[in-house]
């Protein structure tokens, strides 16, 4: 009987083992795979804001080979709402 909870007892150990093995493992992927989404983030945030840069530049680029003249008739054409097509 004795033998028998020796033997109980080594494998309840063991399982318990295997058992830690396997949170601690789930547990780094998991890690792994948060850093992983954090930084495909990061990186598509700094994409946007370095097309928003470019596209900044370009503006003041243009606008700046403009004469006044020509930028309020950009502005004018773009910014100013027309009459609607829908018929409201």
């Amino acid at each position: 009987m004795r033998a028998w909870l020796e033997r109980f007892q080594g494998m309840v150990v063991a399982a318990g083992a295997a058992i830690v093995l396997l949170l601690m493992a789930y547990l780094r992927g998991r890690g792994a795979g948060r850093s992983a989404e954090r930084e495909e983030r990061a990186n598509r945030i700094n994409g946007q804001a370095e097309r928003a840069r470019q596209e900044g530049k370009h503006v003041q680029e243009q606008t700046a080979r403009m004469d006044d003249a020509a930028i309020a008739a950009e502005l004018k054409r773009d910014w100013v709402r027309g009459a609607r097509k829908s018929g409201r």
